[in-house]
């Protein structure tokens, strides 16, 4: 008797070599046929597909006039456009309209249209967003709304059978299937706080935001990102799981902001040539090297070269996974932490407080840095001053500042606020600016 679906396929195949590819049996001995559609017809409803038409500024190479002049070059419009993009959502909340989607998808959008599986068009408007986790909530007035169940993303496995429901490439509720090939990734996006559930279910552009469905029809993530050269699938894409999706949206439901927690120390990560000169009984975890006054890791009773070593049963590899860990969680959140002090093991209780993100106008600290906004953020650790947003065509554009970048160092002193950054700049008209952009570090000049 057949009974795996390997066997199955191979039994589909054979029937349609023989009868010049028939039509599909409804059953194979007596068996009926797999069949996805059910899952799908189910699921669809909730998935919506996003348009978003945003403005920009533009700014031609040849935009002086001068240089056009000369070289006989024709008139180049200049000032504000708008463009359009695409990309997917999930209705988790029928009765308010409270759709998930990725940051990204809604970022600086000026309007905001959905469009249902029965082609119905809305407008959405956005409740809130956190770059930081790539995830937004946005919200319709509408009528008749199907949301999907959110299911629990601490239960998936590698292995489990998933769909991706989504908008790639602009052609509308678009299904593919796969597995879960891992969980757990991080180290995707520098500079964000990540769990990811890596899958093999195609993922395209204008996926992002859509559904990452298990076999029971719930919502386990939502679609972010795709590692690929070409810009297409090669079977690699994330997922933010669900319990981070869901976290995220709560806080942005409840307070307009993401409140996130704060441990209060400042760590680098142990490997084994540290561990050697430390004398050290592990050789990995988070080091911590210096604990904030009145935080929540001193009121703990953490001290400098502990050894991080665990948070809540997780283990803790090294810094990432310790910032991770923390800033996942919410402030006010206890956490149980198991460290090494002296080659003992030992364990503190930690109530996380919040972290407080400073940002500031490029303009007010230097003119070759207007049209940047920055942002300096207290973390536990490899801290930073993030580009949080540059104009087209600004004077910080022009001297190569991108969103995103993390300004590590100016004048060759590390710099970990805007406080530091301000303080450099008052007393230098020329700065050379150390930033890290994803993997790569380059050095800026700023006039």
């Amino acid at each position: 008797m057949i009974t795996t679906p390997r066997a199955f396929i191979s039994a589909i195949l054979l029937l349609l070599t023989a009868s010049g590819f028939a039509a599909l049996p409804e059953n194979i001995n007596g068996q009926p046929f797999p069949s996805l559609a059910p899952l799908v017809e189910t699921t669809s409803p909730a998935v919506v597909n996003i348009r978003v038409r945003q403005t920009v500024s533009t700014r031609s190479q040849y935009g002086d006039e001068a240089f056009r002049r000369f070289f006989g070059l024709p008139d180049v419009p200049q000032g504000p456009r708008q463009i359009a993009s695409a990309g997917s959502g999930v209705i988790v909340d029928a009765e308010k309209g409270y759709i998930l989607t990725n940051h990204h998808v809604v970022e600086n959008a000026d309007e905001i249209q959905i469009s249902l599986h029965d082609g119905t068009l809305l407008d959405a408007e956005i409740v809130g967003s956190d770059p930081a986790t790539d995830i937004a909530v946005i919200r319709v007035d509408g009528e008749n709304l199907v949301e999907m169940p959110i299911g629990d993303s601490e239960n998936v496995r590698v292995g489990d059978f998933v769909l991706a429901i989504g908008n790639p490439f602009g052609l509308s509720h678009t299904v593919t299937s796969g597995i879960v090939s891992a969980i757990g990734r991080t180290g995707i996006s520098r500079d964000s706080y990540e769990d990811f559930i890596q899958t093999d279910a195609s993922i395209n552009p204008g996926n992002s935001g859509g559904a990452l469905v298990n076999m029971r029809g719930e919502l386990i993530g939502i679609n972010s990102a795709i590692i690929s050269r070409s810009g297409g699938n090669v079977g690699i894409g994330f997922a933010v799981p669900t319990e981070i999706a869901s976290s995220i949206m709560r806080q942005l439901l409840d307070f307009g902001e993401v409140r996130r927690g704060l441990l209060g120390v400042s760590i680098q990560t142990i490997d084994a040539e540290i561990a050697e000169a430390l004398e050290a009984t592990v050789d990995s975890g988070a080091l911590i090297s210096s604990v904030e006054p009145a935080s929540a890791a001193e009121d703990a009773g953490l001290q400098v070269d502990d050894i991080i070593v665990e948070v809540n049963g997780k283990k803790i590899e090294g810094a990432a996974e310790l910032r991770n860990a923390i800033g996942l969680m919410g402030s006010g959140e206890k956490v149980a932490i198991r460290y090494i002090r002296d080659g003992k093991t030992r364990t503190a209780n930690a109530t996380l407080g919040q972290q407080q993100t400073l940002q500031s106008d490029g303009s007010d600290i230097h003119p070759g840095l207007d049209g940047a906004q920055f942002a300096s953020t207290t973390t536990t650790g490899d801290a930073g001053i993030e580009v949080t947003s540059v104009a087209d065509g600004s004077p910080a554009a022009q001297r190569g500042l991108r969103a995103g970048d993390v300004i590590t160092a100016v004048n060759r002193r590390r710099v970990t606020n805007l406080q530091q950054l301000a303080a450099i700049a008052e007393d230098n008209s020329i700065l050379f600016l150390m930033v890290r952009r994803g993997e790569r570090s380059l050095m800026l000049q700023i006039r």
